[in-house]
């Protein structure tokens, strides 16, 4: 290519595709960083705490809070075009409406199968394994699982 044609090209659009740094201040980071410390100490307090209904909106809340500070700080969507802006506020919108559909049917579950769905453990009264509250009651994560009573396959209750 001769620069006769590169210099006869422009572009009519404001975006010429040249590449532009935002420096961003050390203090910001630092900022930035607390607040992502201060949102994964919630992240383990909730974990910990029994908030019933709102275990996962308060998951999806906190994790939704990082990621933002993360995308709008260190990758600068704040100092990209608005058309990317908008992409992602779709993205987070779309992702709040399938975690809406889980939330319904991690609500309703244990109505269509007690036994694989429930809060509480229709056999022993206690928290269902994979609840926070019962992972914690039985030593952390790597606890070992519930065994079925002698007699029940399946999931289907023993017959008496």
């Amino acid at each position: 290519m001769t620069t006769e044609s590169t210099a006869s090209h422009s572009h009519s659009s404001p975006d010429d595709g040249e590449v532009v740094s935002h420096i961003a201040s050390t203090r910001r980071h630092v900022i930035v960083l607390l607040g992502l410390l201060m949102f994964t100490a919630l992240t383990v307090g909730a974990y910990n705490i029994n908030l019933g209904d709102w275990n996962l909106a308060a998951a999806v809340i906190i994790s939704t809070c990082k990621s933002a500070l993360v995308v709008w700080f260190f990758m600068e969507l704040k100092d990209d075009v608005a058309f990317n802006r908008v992409i992602f506020l779709g993205a987070v919108i779309f992702m709040g409406l399938f975690m809406a559909y889980t939330m319904n049917d991690t609500r309703y579950r244990n109505i269509v199968d007690a036994y694989n769905g429930g809060r509480i453990d229709p056999r022993t009264g206690e928290l269902a394994n994979g609840t926070a509250a019962g992972i914690v009651a039985q030593g952390g994560e790597l606890g070992p699982l519930p065994t079925l009573p002698a007699g029940e396959a399946d999931g289907e209750p023993a017959q008496e």
